[in-house]
């Protein structure tokens, strides 16, 4: 399952999950350190890439751009 949780981690962070498949995403999550520990990577990535403006954006080198 560790393979398809990663493949919909989005649709259950977006809520777009049926709610029989979340049901089982969160029953996999509840057992396995390893998909909750990246789940939780991803809610931090978003949380902080939510916070970029712009000025942050233009402020980057170019290798960092790429």
């Amino acid at each position: 399952m560790c393979i398809e949780f990663v493949e919909v981690v989005t649709d259950y962070l977006e809520g777009a999950m049926p709610a029989a498949e979340r049901a089982r995403f969160e029953a996999h999550l509840a057992a396995c350190d390893g998909c909750e520990h990246y789940l939780a990577q991803i809610e931090r990535t978003v949380e902080l890439t939510g916070r970029l403006t712009t000025h942050d954006v233009d402020a980057l080198g170019s290798r960092a751009r790429e």
